[in-house]
């Protein structure tokens, strides 16, 4: 198949509007006649009814607020210290990091108290939760 040898009506061009009254779309170029419509730049934004409360307001909001600023933390269980750590070690976050348990790109870490702990662990620089912390200290370790 070349260009030149194309059926006629084989290619189909773009309408060029406002070319003149013998092109058929010329004068009001397919925008009717004045208004706001007609103009350069006019015509109203994306869900605008007219002043009447828009369809996207009087709708209930679905899953309630999402605060944009939000921190979130990232999450380690005792039975992930349990299988990762030696007894006596320092848990902070480059070690967290280093293990592959956490993402360099947060530093906010939280340990919750799921699961057992036996060894005795060191943290420091982490957030501990109160049931974690209990089972730390009572496997001998400390939160600091």
């Amino acid at each position: 198949m070349e260009l030149n040898k194309l059926a006629p009506k084989s290619r189909k061009y773009r309408t060029r509007r406002g070319q003149g009254n013998a092109s058929g779309k010329g004068t009001f170029s397919g925008r009717g006649c004045k208004g706001q419509n007609a103009r350069s730049g006019g015509g109203v934004r994306k869900g605008f009814e007219g002043g009447q409360t828009p369809l996207i307001q009087r709708i209930p909001k679905k899953g309630g607020f999402r605060n944009p600023n939000r921190i979130e933390t990232q999450v380690i269980h005792l039975s992930h210290l349990e299988e990762h750590f030696k007894a006596g070690e320092k848990v902070h976050f480059d070690t967290l990091v280093e293990k592959g348990l956490v993402h360099k790109s947060n530093p906010k870490v939280k340990i919750l108290g799921d699961g057992e702990l036996s060894k005795k662990l060191e943290i420091s620089g982490l957030l501990v939760s109160q049931t974690a912390q209990k089972a730390i200290e009572k496997a001998g370790g400390n939160v600091s």
